[in-house]
Parts: C-alpha cells; sequence; structure tokens
C-alpha cells in the first residue's frame, strides 16, 4: 500500500512520489505513533492491530513506509476527535473569560478609585464609573455566556485547569 505520510495535526500531508523514499527520523516516527494512539483509544484499531502498526512505525526507514502504518485510517477525525485536544480547547476558554473578568474587576476597581479621589480633592459626588461598568460588564457576560454554552454542549471535556 503506497499511502502518503499523515504528519499534519489536521489534515493528512500529501507526498509527491518522489518523497515516499525519503528516510524518516524519530521525530516523524514519533508523530504517527501518536497518531496511533488517539486511533487506537477511539476505537479505530484492535489490539493486536496497534500492537502491529506500532512494530511498523519503529520499523520504518521512509516516509513510505510509515505510511502505510495510517493509511487506511481517519487520520483528521481522530486528531479533531481527540479528548485531550477538546479538554484544552474547554480549558483555553475558561481561562479567556477569566482573564477578561479579572481585567474588567481591575478596571472597574481603578475606575471608582478614580472617582474616590475627585469626589474626596473637589466635592464631585456623581457616580460617573456606573456607565463605563456596566457597559464592560456586558462584553464579560456577552463572552461568558457563549463560552458556558458550549462547555455545557461539551460537557464530557471537563477538565480543573
Amino acid at each position: 500500500m503506497n499511502c502518503p505520510v499523515a504528519l499534519s495535526a489536521q489534515q493528512p500531508r500529501l507526498m509527491a512520489d518522489a518523497d515516499l523514499g525519503v528516510r524518516v527520523g524519530d521525530r516523524e516516527r514519533e508523530k504517527v505513533i501518536a497518531r496511533l494512539g488517539q486511533a487506537f483509544t477511539q476505537g479505530y484499531l484492535s489490539l493486536t492491530d496497534y500492537e502491529a502498526r506500532l512494530d511498523q512505525a519503529v520499523e520504518a526507514q521512509t516516509a513510505g513506509a510509515l505510511g502505510e502504518v495510517l493509511g487506511d485510517l481517519p487520520v483528521g477525525r481522530s486528531v479533531r476527535n481527540d479528548p485531550q485536544r477538546r479538554a484544552a480547547r474547554a480549558a483555553a476558554a475558561r481561562r479567556g473569560v477569566r482573564l477578561h473578568l479579572a481585567a474588567y474587576l481591575a478596571a472597574s476597581l481603578l475606575m471608582i478609585g478614580i472617582w474616590l479621589v475627585v469626589a474626596m480633592t473637589v466635592g464631585a459626588r456623581y457616580f460617573w464609573p456606573v456607565w463605563p461598568i456596566l457597559g464592560m460588564g456586558i462584553g464579560v457576560v456577552s463572552h461568558a455566556v457563549p463560552v458556558q454554552h458550549w462547555l455545557r454542549k461539551n460537557k464530557g471535556f471537563r477538565t480543573t485547569a
């Protein structure tokens, strides 16, 4: 089976027929072994098939031989459906909301502090920070609500990060 090597995280990289004879190193083998592990954990391979392909990947010397290991597997789909990748995306989304909230609170406290200093020195008592605080609050809520909706929809990928 003369299949191209699937090394890319999103889509298999297509190599010209001349490139299939190029020697591969440990880095390429490790990428293919990682893809095999994803395919195995997602149920695309049986244990015996996984072990046989793992041995093939370790012994592969050329891109063509390495490509045969992943040739019939849905590499792109297994990478997209990888639970670790989805958990990392969920953690990044939560971290983004936390950072947004922290910036909102810091800016709110800064504006309240400025208002307090001005109110004490000049005597102006109108609480003007209410308007930027409300405006920024709308931004935080409009960021947090879609993220929470997405996390609930993908609730199997909750992490503590």
